[in-house]
């Protein structure tokens, strides 16, 4: 059974889901799987080196999908002729959704309600929220605390009703929404949308490593860490992936951030199995409606 807000019906989801944007491991199989199961699928465009690479990548989507998707920019991680090279090819092939992310999305929001493209915003407290606003997106995501990559540090029992009553854009939940259950107290808080990430490395049209992905099954909350001493930006990685104090940081055998150290959020310790993206969405649901029927009883 179908459930949706007023946001995914704007967008044409059968669910309030979003795939959400993992460096170098979501990619466009990830995307039309998600398409097809009916929610939204994204990546970063900086997933492919180059922008006649992340082409390549659009127009293999959208040969095989007619359904919404999104890319996520990163503004001010982005070198600008890269950025802006990236912005018009997402332009071209008429992206629904873009996620933007580490910088000021005023320019892009402006361009893209010209083309009627939406424009959601990455959020970890009120002052980027307003600013956000005040730059015109048409949602803020809500990063609360226990989020894979950079996550607020904000619960989301308080984060998601906060923003709620303080903008005018809807919110969407993101950190620690591994089952239908979080999504539907995500959605009961206030959210619009589900932002879910952790629980697609799991998947298999994910393009994490085995590795990688048999470590999120294993993994609990404990195994995750927060800390700004990877990336310079606090964020929630495997501590079985981050060197000792001993491993170089330089040279041919240094650990590479989100290559070699991953990222994971505390919602690991929900997941217990590697599946096709279309079984995960319909345990989601299920798991959702058993949430919601169990007060009924």
């Amino acid at each position: 059974m179908a459930f949706s807000t007023a946001l995914s019906r704007k967008l044409g989801l059968t669910y309030p889901l979003v795939s959400a944007p993992m460096f170098l491991i979501s990619n466009r199989e990830m995307i039309v799987a998600c398409a097809e199961a009916g929610i939204l699928g994204s990546m970063p465009s900086l997933n492919q080196r180059t922008s006649e690479a992340f082409e390549a990548d659009l127009k293999w989507i959208r040969s095989k999908t007619d359904k919404p998707f999104a890319i996520n920019l990163t503004i001010g991680l982005t070198d600008p002729e890269r950025l802006e090279q990236d912005v018009q090819l997402c332009f071209e092939y008429e992206v629904p959704v873009l996620i933007t992310s580490y910088g000021n999305p005023t320019d892009i929001a402006r361009r893209a309600h010209e083309r009627g493209t939406i424009v959601f915003h990455d959020v970890i407290h009120k002052k980027h929220a307003i600013k956000a606003q005040d730059a015109g997106v048409d949602a803020v995501i809500a990063v609360s605390q226990g989020a894979g990559g950079h996550a607020g540090t904000i619960n989301p029992y308080v984060l998601i009703p906060y923003l709620k009553r303080e903008l005018n854009v809807p919110i969407i939940a993101a950190g620690c929404i591994s089952g239908g259950a979080q999504v539907a107290a995500a959605l009961s808080l206030g959210a619009q949308l589900a932002y879910m990430g952790t629980r697609f490395i799991a998947s298999t049209e994910c393009g994490a490593q085995d590795r990688y992905k048999e470590m999120v099954v294993q993994s609990t909350h404990d195994d995750v860490v927060y800390t700004d001493q990877v990336s310079g930006i606090h964020a929630n990685f495997l501590k079985q992936t981050i060197p000792d104090a001993t491993a170089p940081t330089r040279g041919p055998d240094a650990a590479k951030r989100w290559k070699d150290i991953w990222s994971a959020g505390q919602g690991v310790s929900l997941i217990t199995e590697i599946k096709p993206i279309q079984a995960i969405v319909d345990d989601v649901v299920r798991e959702f409606h058993d949430a919601i029927n169990s007060f009924a009883r």
